[in-house]
């Protein structure tokens, strides 16, 4: 059997998936989690053999999950789904560890077939998407950078952003100023839009 860990913030989703994949005769997901901490914390518990990551979760993106994942359970498959279809998210999903990525708006029985072609050592990309990937521009941002526009992207004032990054003001301006040269735009507003479309953030 495979052993899945399924990491979906919408629970109805979330059901539904799981009760499908469990349908199939050699896969068992054995955990579930709504975020990405989550997703973290139960597979460290469960150690399973795949972890099946959404992109846009709360408190941590299955993104982040899958970092901290290839580095604690580097045994551990990850295939990362989801809606968004941005190449800087499979950028970033490859450069986690990744070994795959597809799409939700795929049937079932090919999520069921992907899963196993990653546990048999294969990388499973769509290849529209990869094929984008290769020709996106890579992510100009730092980490922090990143962190910053994050918390920008709802039109934030600096104060708020400051207060949610746990940084001063002074070092919050600097952070979004060298992001808005690094993305060529004009404000603050338009560089978080411009890195959340990128699939950056």
């Amino acid at each position: 059997m495979i052993r899945v860990l399924l990491a979906e913030d919408q629970a109805m989703v979330r059901g539904a998936i799981a009760t499908l994949l469990g349908l199939e005769p050699d896969i068992e997901v054995v955990g579930q989690a709504s975020d990405g901490p989550g997703a973290v914390s139960t597979a460290l518990d469960l150690r399973p053999d795949l972890c099946l990551l959404d992109i846009e979760m709360p408190g941590g993106s299955g993104l982040d999950a899958a970092e901290a994942l290839h580095v604690q359970l580097p045994g551990t498959k990850i295939l990362i789904f989801t809606v968004f279809d941005r190449p800087g998210h499979l950028r970033r999903a490859i450069a986690a560890g990744a070994n795959g990525f597809i799409g939700k708006n795929r049937p079932v029985d090919e999520l069921a077939v992907a899963i196993r072609q990653v546990m048999a050592g294969e990388t499973v990309m769509e290849p529209a998407l990869a094929a984008t990937a290769l020709r996106a521009v890579p992510n100009p941002l730092t980490p922090r950078e990143r962190e910053v526009l994050a918390a920008a992207l709802d039109g934030a004032p600096i104060p708020a952003i400051a207060t949610r990054v746990s940084l001063s003001e002074k070092t919050v301006r600097n952070y979004l100023s060298a992001a808005i040269q690094k993305t060529d735009c004009a404000n603050r507003f338009e560089a978080a839009r411009t890195a959340h479309d990128n699939g950056w953030l």
